[in-house]
């Protein structure tokens, strides 16, 4: 696979995890407490997931994870 594939990860507030989905990747739902332990996880899931649908030589699977959290930063007052 030459192209990298795009994994979209955003923070699920009331569990506290990170989700891991993917257009590129079907089947690929995975969570983890940090986005360090997450990134572990897809690097074993991805070409697993690519060989049980059938992609040949998903072995060095090149992927892009973009993460997005929203916040709230509160103005502090004098």
């Amino acid at each position: 696979m030459g192209k990298a594939l795009f994994i979209r990860a955003e923070w699920d507030e009331e569990a506290e995890v990170w989700v891991a989905t993917s257009d590129d990747v079907p089947g690929l739902v995975a969570e983890a407490d940090t986005a360090e332990a997450l990134l572990a996880k897809l690097r074993t899931l991805i070409p697993e997931l690519l060989e049980a649908n059938g992609y040949p030589d998903a072995g060095d699977v090149p992927f892009e994870l973009f993460s997005r959290r929203f916040d709230v930063a509160h103005r502090q007052t004098a």
